[in-house]
Formats: structure tokens, C-alpha cells, sequence
């Protein structure tokens, strides 16, 4: 399971856009990255085609994991994320104040 998934609010920890927050649009656990949106925006040059005006295009660029910090449910802080069984069943919480993560 893991601790950032996709549909999740995170805040930035480090970089350009650090103290911004978005939604996780994808998630990359084999490189360790998450796609943002509307962080990291990055320019494209690209060719024109028979589908596509070419032209340059902003798009999101990937993000590491460990810059990313989901952001608490109660306060809106960034958090951690511990896992904890309810029943049976595996769930997400909040470290900063033990609320579930929504997921």
C-alpha cells in the first residue's frame, strides 16, 4: 500500500513551487515520482502533427515522492502517514492528529 496515492491533496516540501498544494493526478512507484496538478509546470516545444498544433506547450513535469507531503484532513497541514488496521481492513491516517486519510 502505498502512502501517496492518486486523488490525494498534497502540499510541496522543497523545489520552485515549495508551500504550494494540488492533486495527485498520477502516481510513478517504480521511479518514485507523482504528477501534480498545476505544479512543476514545465514548457514543450513541440512539432506540429496531424493531430496536434505544434507550438510550445505547458505541461506538468514529475515530482519525487519525498517532496510531497499529503496534507492533513483536520488542519490543513502538511502530514505523515501511518498505517493502522480498522477490523480487517488496512487504512491511511494522519500522524499530525490521527484522523483517516479519504482515499
Amino acid at each position: 500500500m502505498q502512502k501517496i496515492r492518486k486523488g490525494d491533496k498534497v502540499v510541496v516540501l522543497t523545489g520552485k513551487d515549495k508551500g504550494r498544494s494540488g492533486d495527485v493526478t498520477k502516481v510513478m512507484p517504480k521511479d518514485g515520482k507523482a504528477l501534480v496538478a498545476g505544479i512543476n509546470m514545465v514548457k514543450r516545444h513541440t512539432r506540429q502533427s496531424q493531430t496536434s498544433e505544434g507550438g510550445i506547450i505547458s505541461k506538468e513535469a514529475p515530482i519525487q515522492l519525498s517532496n510531497l507531503s499529503i496534507i492533513d484532513p483536520k488542519d490543513g497541514k502538511p502530514t505523515r502517514v501511518g498505517f493502522r488496521m480498522e477490523g480487517d481492513k488496512k487504512v491511511r491516517f494522519a500522524k499530525r492528529s490521527g484522523d483517516l486519510i479519504d482515499g
